[in-house]
């Protein structure tokens, strides 16, 4: 058994006995009516379809807190489907329905919707990116308002998937950066790429998509811009779209690296970036912590600090690649 499978299992059975310890309380005392049951927004900017995995791995951080969907919370969630403009529509709706607390999953916009729909409701953040800067905390430790949350640093990642995708293919020459321009890490994350990718002198060409037509149309210029590798950014919508990118990125015959594990599992060469059902975990547990009556402004804000290398072997074949014993020593999955 692996080692991530081991962890896996040990956190399914610490998950386990918190939902049964919640049910044997709940036998004991009389569980609640489900419209007395305490109301927990979780606010998404992508799919259920291709994004409920992470929505598992949130109410497993839930459950692990003492507090299970239907029996001492009730959970109403709320998808944008990659549109980004829906978010605060859909943010007011989980405020107007009596949320206690709402988890605004997806990246920076879902936590400026839910952070912009009540200064009173606690919001719990999963992001990429500073969330100083952004505006959504004081600090890292006292974040002071009504938001705290789980981030990585997204934008400092381009450069290194530029440096793996030269490790791994070395005759690559010009790296198409596929983008999402109303993340607000875009252009932070477009920079680095570009910087590490002049540092070993290649070149790069950027295309910006914000759903499933225009991610088509940018992989119908990528013959004529003579692109030999790509890059698809750290953003929901492209995790939300893996399976048409890597379909798209095997009819071109490219080389191609992402930030999660799920876009290697679906074809993709290599992911590298944070664990972001971690992440998620983390965010119930935070929810978790303030139905017990933590306060956010007093929860410091956690930094996912464990980037993970996925290399998907079948892939690499596929494109004929020969890798290298010193590269795979330095990944920490192969997907075979």
């Amino acid at each position: 058994m692996k080692r991530r499978d081991f962890v896996a299992v040990l956190f399914g059975a610490a998950a386990s006995v918190a939902e049964r310890r919640v049910l044997a309380q709940a036998s004991t005392s009389g569980e609640a009516s489900a419209s007395n049951l305490p109301l927990v927004g979780f606010l998404n900017s992508a799919s259920l379809a291709t994004y409920r995995f992470n929505a598992d791995s949130f109410r497993e951080g839930l459950a692990d807190a003492g507090f299970v969907d239907g029996h001492n919370v009730r959970i109403e969630e709320r998808w944008a489907n990659d549109d980004y403009q829906a978010l605060p529509t859909l943010a007011a709706e989980l405020v107007a329905k009596g949320v206690v607390a709402i988890a605004a999953t997806g990246d920076v916009v879902s936590a400026r919707a839910a952070h912009r729909a009540s200064t009173t409701v606690p919001v719990v953040f999963t992001i990429g990116g500073d969330p100083v800067r952004f505006g959504l905390v004081e600090s890292f430790n006292r974040p002071g308002g009504h938001l705290t949350g789980i981030t990585f640093v997204s934008s400092v990642l381009g450069a290194k998937r530029v440096q793996l995708l030269h490790d791994l293919v070395p005759s690559v020459t010009r790296i198409a950066l596929l983008m999402n321009p109303d993340n607000a890490n875009a252009v932070a994350e477009q920079a680095d790429a570009q910087a590490g990718a002049a540092k070993l002198g290649r070149e790069t060409v950027v295309f910006n998509a914000r759903n499933a037509a225009e991610i088509d149309k940018a992989f119908a210029q990528l013959t004529s811009a003579k692109a030999d590798a790509l890059i698809a950014a750290t953003d929901p919508v492209m995790l939300a779209r893996r399976e048409q990118i890597v379909a798209l990125a095997e009819r071109h015959t490219l080389p191609a690296i992402s930030f999660t594990r799920p876009f290697a599992q679906a074809g993709g060469l290599m992911t590298y970036g944070p664990d972001i059902a971690w992440m998620y975990r983390q965010a119930g547990g935070y929810i978790g912590r303030i139905l017990k009556g933590s306060k956010p402004a007093d929860m410091p804000v956690m930094q996912s600090t464990r980037f993970e290398l996925v290399l998907n072997l079948r892939t690499a074949r596929r494109l004929g690649l020969a890798v290298s014993p010193s590269f795979l020593s330095s990944v920490d999955e192969v997907i075979e």
